[in-house]
């Protein structure tokens, strides 16, 4: 009897659980804020298609914060300059060596400025493309060219 209703206690939790996607904050005037209508958009077409429980509702995070941590996955966009202080980079450092996933929308104009951010968290390992044939852009729906820009 206490197996099922454990059992039971379980089921009812998993299914209402839903995962959180947040928008990274960050200082340097690129516009963090930019684009808001696409996570939304995105977590729509993903508990549509692929089963996914995201919450819909798109909270925003600073990226010193240790709320960080709450969201498994971060989202981050803009049009210019990002600059990331010392207890930003450890803070998003330790964020990624977690678990933590960081996703950036270059969204024109923000590529130069956090390729400098992003050598600040690894600074010895260099970005690298990519390729096309990497199973991230397999599955599950395929991106033989990479992603659409």
């Amino acid at each position: 009897m206490n197996k099922l209703l454990a059992f039971g206690i379980l089921l009812v939790l998993n299914l209402g659980f839903s995962q959180e996607i947040a928008v990274l904050k960050y200082s340097g005037g690129g516009d963090w804020y930019a684009n808001p209508t696409s996570l939304p958009n995105l977590i729509r077409f993903c508990n549509q298609n692929i089963n996914t429980k995201l919450n819909p509702k798109v909270n925003s995070v600073d990226v010193g914060s240790a709320e960080l941590f709450l969201y498994p996955f971060v989202h981050m966009t803009g049009h210019g300059n990002v600059v990331f202080s010392n207890n930003d980079v450890q803070n998003l450092r330790n964020y990624l060596n977690s678990g933590g996933f960081l996703h950036i929308d270059d969204n024109y104009g923000m590529d130069e400025y956090i390729r400098k951010e992003i050598k600040k968290l690894f600074p010895d390992n260099n970005l690298i493309e990519i390729p096309k044939t990497h199973p991230i852009f397999q599955g599950p729906y395929s991106f033989p060219n990479g992603l659409p820009k």
